[in-house]
């Protein structure tokens, strides 16, 4: 970075948000690599850089000799401005070049909100937005990550998305593009149709959808040899895949702001509203000791005294009772701490709390879902009442002063009993901290509920549900915050405007390609942080092109119709979703994985065989 730009980051806050050169950041010569690699996370450095994904792909793109990934985040509003007064354009953080200097750009998409934010970034590289517009001298736009799963919205900007896992796909299309270049004559065209054969690979400039006279999609066409459907990519062994013994250390705090270890993927459970379940099956785990080594790594080379076990849901970890010793053998000698997140009700054992009571005490946060027991078995929780109480018990004994319990509104089927029903079961977890007799002397209890709004996501048997209007959703609320009666609890809620937009972004298809582009214009960008969202930025948007997000989101869609993303094969299968979505209505649960399987088709997904040794 040039003295005079050194010199222009004092205006702004945190610019160690956009200066590089961290602990464990990579740098090559740019002469002796043949593919060059911006990874961008479309929302601000402390956010992207708590993304454990984008740690592991950062490592192993450049533990390959001839590929250099360097990273890229979306600035602040005082960088942009800065940026655009000196006619800088975006930069990735190792090298401090342009993104337009890359042979490729590649986006994790993680969340609906962030789509505006990636447009925006393009535009701060001068790179043009759609793909039709970049020929052989822009770099190609690519796109992973869990909101690919249906990804037409973003189908005219992108050159090629990665359904699924990552790890294999991406460096295979990076060393064909490496082919295709030593070859010489590189055609951009050319080497789309190639990589669309790639598994894994969606390039959607080779599909055509047609629509029917009430907006519905009426077919879906691949052309130039390109497969009919995209079958996402899965790895199958955790214990020999790619996993980083470093990370990039910050110099500035960022989110999660500790050293990561994944302990499995995939989840046995089968909530109905919860896309991720169903994304990433089948199950796979890593062993204890793969494990063990791996966060002792991390932390002996980042310097971190804390790490978390990321997972879907930790305590489903069939080994966790013999993974903690191994880890509490060598962290309460160098006194690091250990974060358990993702902890079923039904999972936290006597066992559990006897080891978690050596670590430092913190907050357990639990997520019941629903207020009564009928909505549970409508979204197949799967959780009494009883054990949510017990779990309580359990923790309270333990020493544990604070709870945190998760719930959603809006869920299919909901009545304003069952929100009535979150404010009473929260009064209940309370009243079993002063049924203690061993609570802590001079100690209160601490219990915070909080409310997402349901959203219908692809691949979920509410996959066809409408979603709540916003003045709905506004009154059960309201409703909730009326039902509470204890000042023991504490109650917050997400904000409705930005869970509709995030219900239209998440089914829509190819139409909404013309509204972000729209919003791009108007140089939207970051609207998952409160202060920047404009609802009526959005509203403008949709009506110019002539949309209705009613039409998205509060429409209940028939088991028939064809959906934008049924071109795309994660494994499940829709009879299956089908079938679940009637046992809701009829508030019938389906028993998790490991008590009987259930058909979904994800257990055979790899070569017939089922990942969990049965």
């Amino acid at each position: 970075m040039d003295a005079k730009w050194e010199q222009l980051l004092l205006k702004v806050q945190k610019p160690a948000r956009y200066t590089g050169g961290e602990l464990h950041s990579v740098v090559k010569n740019k002469a002796d690599v043949d593919v060059r690699f911006a990874f961008c996370f479309p929302d601000l450095y402390e956010v992207g850089m708590s993304h454990l994904g984008m740690k592991i792909l950062y490592s192993q793109f450049n533990d390959q000799p001839h590929i250099w990934c360097e990273r890229v985040f979306a600035p602040d509003d005082d960088m942009a401005q800065l940026m655009q007064s000196e006619n800088r354009p975006l930069w990735a953080l190792e090298s401090g070049d342009s993104i337009g200097e890359f042979d490729f750009v590649g986006f994790t998409l993680q969340y609906e909100m962030s789509y505006p934010t990636m447009l925006y970034m393009l535009k701060l590289g001068q790179i043009p937005l759609r793909s039709a517009d970049r020929d052989e001298s822009y770099p190609l736009v690519v796109a992973g990550g869990p909101c690919t799963c249906n990804p037409e919205p973003l189908a005219d900007f992108v050159d090629i998305f990665f359904i699924g896992e990552g790890e294999e796909v991406d460096l295979e299309v990076m060393e064909l593009y490496r082919a295709h270049k030593k070859r010489g004559n590189y055609k951009k065209a050319a080497f789309l149709r190639e990589a669309a054969h790639i598994e894994g690979v969606y390039v959607p400039a080779l599909y055509d959808v047609t629509y029917n006279e009430d907006g519905t999609i009426a077919d879906f066409t691949a052309k130039d040899g390109a497969p009919t459907t995209i079958k996402k990519r899965i790895i199958k062994d955790l214990d020999t895949s790619y996993y980083p013994d470093k990370f990039v250390v910050p110099f500035t705090e960022i989110v999660h702001d500790r050293a990561v270890g994944e302990i499995f993927r995939g989840c046995i459970r089968g909530c109905r509203f919860c896309q991720a379940g169903f994304l990433y099956r089948p199950v796979r785990e890593k062993s204890p000791d793969v494990i063990d080594k791996q966060c002792h790594d991390l932390c002996r080379s980042t310097g971190y005294e804390e790490f978390s076990l990321a997972s879907l849901s930790t305590s489903d970890y069939t080994k966790i009772e013999e993974l903690l010793p191994k880890l509490l053998s060598w962290t309460e000698v160098e006194k690091t701490n250990i974060s358990l997140p993702s902890l079923r009700v039904d999972g936290f054992s006597e066992e559990l709390v006897k080891r978690l009571n050596v670590l430092r005490r913190s907050g357990l946060t639990f997520a019941p879902e629903a207020g009564t027991q009928r909505l549970r078995d409508a979204i197949n929780k799967n959780v009494t009442e009883d054990e949510v109480l017990e779990t309580a018990r359990r923790a309270f004994a333990g020493g544990w002063t604070a709870v945190k319990l998760y719930f959603m509104l809006g869920l299919p089927t909901e009545t304003d009993e069952d929100v009535a029903g979150i404010a009473a079961l929260g009064q209940k977890v309370v009243d079993e901290y002063y049924r203690n007799p061993n609570k802590p002397k001079g100690k209160g209890v601490t219990v915070s509920m909080s409310t997402a709004c349901f959203i219908p996501k692809p691949f979920t048997p509410f996959q066809w549900e409408a979603q709540d209007t916003r003045e709905e959703l506004e009154r059960k609320q309201k409703l909730l915050l009326g039902s509470l009666t204890s000042k023991k609890l504490t109650l917050s809620y997400h904000d409705a405007p930005t869970s509709l937009w995030e219900a239209v972004l998440a089914r829509r298809d190819r139409k909404l390609c013309a509204v972000l582009e729209t919003l791009a214009d108007g140089n939207a960008h970051l609207d998952a942080w409160s202060e920047h969202f404009v609802p009526e930025q959005w509203e403008q948007a949709m009506a110019r092109h002539g949309l209705s997000a009613a039409f998205y989101t509060n429409r209940n869609r028939s088991n028939d119709e064809h959906l934008p993303w049924d071109h795309i094969d994660i494994g499940v299968t829709k009879d299956f979703l089908i079938k679940e979505r009637e046992k809701a209505y009829a508030s019938k649960t389906t028993p998790h994985c490991r008590l009987q399987c259930s058909g979904c088709g994800a257990a055979c997904y790899g070569e017939g065989v089922c990942f969990e040794r049965k």
